[in-house]
């Protein structure tokens, strides 16, 4: 007995084991870096750190307190500015490289590429995890070429091949993962030995985002109270980093704000859809319309004027919102915008909301121009001033802003200037 006990021990020590293992830190075997040279050690530190769906107003409304601590003694913009359309994928990746969408090519969570000719979905981990759809070069790719060894715990794109590049440790996107684990993590890599411990990390945050989805922003209670568990993880955060006693810089910014949507005020897709003229990509807040090769742009244009209700029809070039001329042929010829308020998905989903008795959830996407839509952009750490307030900034320009802290060379092809956000920092940087 004595004997079948001591085996069914070791038993349920070996499974806690592999249980445990299963969520390895991958230390990407393709990356440049492994080891830092001298002069990549005496770097600066610098954190970014993603609150997906945070909007500009969340902190002076509630007063998170690890939050409203760490602006009062650093720089904050009055809001940051998105890309449009203001979705998650877009404007993480336009924050990671300084290119607004139609450059860097993530120009949606779902888009048609003609280059692969096939639809890439952010939900798909292959897709995401494919290097070839994303365009530009990401702040871990610039630090990778020049030996700064780099982490992330989630951040659009840091799964992907880009260029041959991964960051030199990284995990697959696991929303399951508790925000406990991501913090220690990161003072994890930060205590470790020099010659292998990260200048660079990206984190992410879905909190405010899922809570925003499901409730609105109506709902101060269910906001205030997932806002703060939040800012509790990050004053664990705050606390740690300082207690290594490292020169680390921390940047929080988020990819966009937050609306209101009424059910009643969905747009069945179903109703617009004809595969038999064009291709129907719907991102809610944008339609992506792709004509079949044989039928004529116009004529297709036609067909969607004729049944605009709650929403318009646009040639890709004409389409308000975009902050340029969009030239990628991913859009698609034509887009469908609806009016602020409005939103498609399909008939299915719509019934399904009603029947659980939803009649207000949160969205986001419409162009820039609405208020909230916009994002946060915080710093604070021995790079920026104290005390300090910009007016809302883009978010193409939080890229060159984190190649001066890290010492990297601004590409010139960038969207972003540091000239537009350079003020947030002290005169010796």
């Amino acid at each position: 007995m004595k004997q079948r006990n001591i085996i069914i021990f070791i038993f349920i020590i070996g499974m806690i084991l592999l249980f445990s293992c299963n969520r390895k830190i991958i230390s990407s075997p393709r990356t440049i870096t492994k080891t830092k040279s001298n002069v990549t050690q005496k770097k600066p530190y610098l954190i970014l750190i993603s609150l997906d769906g945070f909007r500009w107003d969340y902190v002076e409304k509630y007063n998170p307190p690890n939050l409203s601590s760490f602006i009062k003694n650093g720089v904050k913009s009055k809001s940051l500015i998105p890309s449009f359309p203001t979705k998650t994928f877009p404007n993480h990746y336009t924050i990671a490289t300084g290119l607004y969408p139609d450059k860097h090519g993530i120009i949606g969570n779902i888009f048609y590429d003609y280059k692969k000719y096939t639809l890439f979905n952010k939900r798909n981990p292959k897709m995401a995890e494919d290097g070839s759809f994303y365009g530009g070069s990401p702040i871990w790719v610039e630090a990778n070429k020049v030996d700064i060894l780099t982490a992330s715990y989630f951040f659009v794109g840091t799964e992907a091949n880009i260029q041959g590049i991964r960051p030199t440790y990284y995990y697959k996107f696991d929303n399951s993962v508790k925000n406990e684990e991501r913090v220690n993590q990161t003072i994890n890599w930060l205590n470790l030995e020099e010659k292998s411990r990260p200048h660079l990390i990206t984190l992410y945050f879905g909190d405010m985002d899922e809570v925003g989805h499901d409730y609105g922003t109506y709902d101060d209670e269910k906001l205030k109270t997932a806002l703060f568990e939040l800012d509790k993880n990050l004053g664990d955060l705050f606390k740690g980093v300082s207690e290594t006693n490292l020169p680390v810089n921390i940047i929080i910014v988020s990819d966009h704000g937050m609306g209101n949507q009424s059910t009643n005020k969905i747009i069945p897709i179903d109703s617009i859809e004809n595969d038999d003229l064009f291709m129907t990509i719907e991102n809610g807040t944008i339609v992506n319309i792709h004509p079949k090769k044989e039928i004529e742009i116009d004529s297709v244009l036609q067909y969607l004027k004729q049944k605009e209700n709650n929403f318009k029809a646009y040639r890709t070039e004409n389409t308000p919102g975009f902050e340029y001329i969009p030239t990628n042929k991913n859009w698609g010829a034509i887009q469908l915008i609806p009016d602020y308020g409005y939103h498609f998905w399909n008939q299915r989903r719509k019934d399904a909301l009603i029947e659980e008795g939803v009649k207000t959830f949160g969205v986001h996407g419409y162009d820039s121009k609405y208020k909230e839509m916009h994002g946060i952009f915080y710093a604070n750490g021995p790079a920026f001033k104290d005390g300090y307030e910009i007016r809302s900034i883009k978010n193409i320009h939080i890229y060159p802003l984190m190649c001066k802290i890290l010492g990297l060379k601004i590409p010139e092809s960038i969207d972003g200037d540091i000239n537009e956000i350079k003020s947030v920092l002290k005169e010796d940087n």
